[in-house]
């Protein structure tokens, strides 16, 4: 059987991409760099949210699927079916990453 790991109140769950170590420049970042770079995951699922956010009118703002960015100390590590997942608050994510169309030369 598989398990679902729902997060509650203002908690998303977020499965970590492999780390990208060549940049677009063609820059190689070796692995052991003294500052860890900050980490990019998919967000697995999202919490309700907290309870006076609703009167207050703010919505959760991110949803399963969005590509988010987070530091290396966010939230707990937690393995689930032997998948590895983050469990953070969602205010200790850095962004959304959208993807954008490549302008089209006039």
């Amino acid at each position: 059987m598989r398990h679902f790991l729902r997060p509650l109140f203002d908690r998303v769950v977020v499965k970590e991409l492999e780390p990208d170590r060549i940049r677009q420049s063609g820059l190689l970042v070796p692995a052991g760099t003294h500052e860890p770079p900050p980490q990019h995951g998919i967000v697995l699922a999202i919490g309700p949210g907290l309870d006076w956010w609703e009167g207050a009118g703010i919505n959760m703002p991110v949803k399963p699927g969005d590509h988010v960015v987070f530091p290396a100390s966010a939230g707990a590590w937690v393995e689930v079916d032997e998948e590895r997942l983050l469990v953070c608050r969602v205010g200790e994510l850095l962004g959304v990453l959208d993807e954008v169309p490549d302008e089209v030369p006039a």
